[in-house]
């Protein structure tokens, strides 16, 4: 997100550790827009890691396997882009976290607000399901209060928060649905619906989320982030 690295607001030259670093998309927008020395890419997926190290050319990033709560090496800064509410236990991994990091680092995260509306494929989701609430182990931990909770308990300091919020544009309705609907968080739910629960949701959606005069949808979503620094 150009948003959060505006915000974040890194040297460069720094060595980083980017944790479930997934697919690469992220490390590859650090490495272009904070010119690091060197990055960890860390992800307990091996597919994860196997796409990653195809498609990143800077050279600088290395991927590897790896958990968020056994972090290795020392970093001057370490992020987190949305994956804390796949973290088991919160606080132990930004506790590791912030072990990593050198005495004036930087420890930064973002996530979908899960609980607060925020999620992307919500819209969809909250038709399916019927609820608002989604299926990480730590949703909570998406939460601005719980984010910053997170960051002053595990002792950094100059601790800011902001909301980021994201704006989509879909040609038609088709165009959502089809988009939507190839999201891996989605599309085994939709695959499990009958023809007619998928018309059913499909009449709801277009209810929601109206297209404007040119059939256009644009609907928002958002994100909080945290960044704080190790004690010195």
């Amino acid at each position: 997100m150009e948003i959060f690295f505006d915000w974040l607001r890194l040297p460069t030259g720094q060595k980083c550790v980017d944790i479930g670093c997934g697919n690469g998309a992220f490390t590859e927008m650090l490495v272009e827009r904070c010119a690091p020395a060197e990055v960890q890419g860390i992800d307990p997926s091996p597919e994860q890691i196997a796409f990653a190290r195809t498609r990143h050319t800077a050279k600088v990033a290395e991927f590897r396997l790896g958990d968020a709560m056994a972090l290795p090496f020392r970093f001057d800064a370490a992020t987190m882009a949305l994956v804390i509410f796949f973290v088991p236990e919160p606080a132990k991994g930004v506790a590791e976290m912030v072990r990593v990091v050198r005495p004036g680092g930087v420890v930064a995260a973002y996530a979908w607000d899960m609980l607060g509306g925020g999620f992307p494929m919500e819209p969809i989701l909250s038709e399916v399901l019927g609820q608002k609430t989604l299926g990480p182990p730590s949703p909570e931990a998406s939460r601005m209060e719980s984010l910053r909770e997170l960051w002053t308990t595990a002792g950094l300091e100059v601790v800011e928060t902001r909301k980021i919020t994201v704006q989509r544009t879909f040609a038609n309705f088709d165009d959502f649905w089809t988009t939507s609907t190839l999201s891996g968080s989605v599309r085994p739910t939709v695959a499990a619906l009958s023809p007619g629960d998928i018309e059913l949701v499909k009449s709801r959606l277009r209810a929601n989320l109206p297209a404007d005069a040119t059939g256009c949808i644009t609907y928002s979503s958002f994100a909080n982030a945290v960044k704080g620094r190790v004690l010195e």
